[in-house]
């Protein structure tokens, strides 16, 4: 009773606009899952060029969002961002569809710049929702996180079965007519914002607070440079050594390399709801969220190099990939609802947009990091994979010193 009643409480548009998240997630993703395997074993290219690819598309992707916050911000409104990004993306992965270098890299050059449009937006929409039920925010973010999640599981299985089956652009082709779906629930829905309630007092005090705001999500933001440039060897380094190195056939049957992609997400679809529950019993400091993400992602890469530790020349069973993105998706949900929960609540109105498209440069800066390091995988796989590891600790020790420095009486 208890549960529902929860759930009732939420804004009423949230189940559609979780809908379309899921959608826009399930073409991101599809596409993300095929990209470094597309570039290596259908472009030639090697990992190291493929990983500079990979990263500076998904540093761009998180780059642009601090252009279309801005003009969210100052002249098109939400809405209208949201729609501008959601088509330039969808002519994004139609072209990628179609199989000609060059209408590959202009897909691309489409998709960043509609993710710039679309995502701070509706991030900052889903925080806008909750001005007059605060309380409910973190919650609310973690079912819109679930949306994001069950579009990224279903979409590598999609369009990685549909690459392996009948070809690449196959695979590609899918995830725009994933997009389209979304697009069309999009425009049926009707969106009422909640009118903030005028209290004189914060308005006197705005400043002060709207600075310190501003700070602490800098320093959020530098922080979770060191967990993304990381947790996106998901995609680059991981992806690949999933295909070369991880026994792959169950039960006689060769599971698409594609597929690994969705452990991440269907991980957070069954673990999201068991931590929002702790964190309604509990709550606790963003930071404190924030090292222990980076802790828990640090061990997962752990995992890796005790298992190549081991030794041997037979490929690595399955289940030891699958132990190392349990935890990096639990580090994921101790950081990424935070963070945007965090954003939308505190940041000033006036600039709400611009200082979520800080959050996702920060995105940026690592997903270029990522890409950069995700070649060097072959050179000592464990040399690697413990590099991860100590940056990951080390940032968590770093933050943990800090929060307590921000808060001395505070217990961890």
């Amino acid at each position: 009773m208890e549960v529902s009643n929860q759930i009732l409480s939420h804004p009423r548009v949230l189940p559609k606009l979780f809908f379309v998240e899921m959608w826009e997630r399930f073409s991101y993703y599809g596409m993300r899952a095929l990209l470094v395997l597309y570039l290596v074993k259908s472009m030639g290219l090697n990992d190291s060029q493929a990983g500079l690819i990979y990263g500076g598309y998904t540093s761009l992707v998180y780059l642009t969002p601090l252009i279309g916050g801005y003009l969210a911000d100052k002249f098109l409104g939400l809405r209208l961002s949201i729609g501008i990004g959601a088509y330039l993306m969808l002519f994004g992965h139609f072209s990628l569809a179609l199989d000609h270098k060059f209408f590959f890299f202009f897909g691309l050059m489409l998709l960043v710049i509609g993710n710039g449009f679309f995502k701070p937006n509706m991030s900052t929409l889903i925080g806008v929702l909750y001005t007059d039920r605060p309380a409910l925010r973190d919650s609310g973010f973690t079912i819109f996180y679930m949306g994001i999640n069950l579009g990224a599981f279903v979409g590598p299985l999609l369009t990685g079965y549909l690459a392996e089956a009948l070809g690449w652009h196959f695979g590609f082709g899918l995830a725009a007519g994933g997009l389209a779906l979304g697009i069309a629930l999009f425009h049926f829905t009707k969106i009422q914002i909640p009118e903030e309630p005028l209290d004189t007092a914060k308005i006197i005090q705005s400043s002060d607070e709207e600075e310190k705001a501003t700070k602490l999500i800098l320093w959020m933001s530098f922080f979770s440079i060191f967990f993304w440039m990381a947790f996106e060897q998901m995609g680059s380094s991981l992806n690949l050594f999933a295909d070369r190195y991880i026994e792959r056939e169950v039960l006689g049957f060769l599971v698409p390399t594609a597929w690994f992609q969705s452990i991440n997400p269907i991980f957070i679809l069954l673990f999201a709801p068991i931590l929002t529950w702790m964190w309604g019993k509990k709550k606790s400091h963003p930071f404190k969220k924030f090292s222990m993400a980076l802790l828990l992602l640090g061990l997962g890469f752990l995992v890796l190099v005790l298992v190549l530790s081991m030794g041997g020349k037979e490929k690595i069973p399955l289940y030891w990939l699958v132990l190392a993105y349990f935890w990096h998706t639990i580090g994921e949900l101790y950081i990424s609802p935070t963070g945007l929960s965090f954003v939308s609540s505190t940041a000033p109105k006036d600039r709400a947009s611009l200082l979520m498209g800080i959050w996702f440069l920060s995105n940026a800066v690592a997903h270029f990091l990522g890409g950069l390091f995700s070649g060097a995988m072959e050179l000592d796989m464990k040399l690697f994979f413990g590099f991860f590891v100590v940056t990951s600790w080390s940032a968590s020790l770093a933050l943990y010193l800090f929060y307590k420095s921000q808060n001395r009486n505070a217990s961890f």
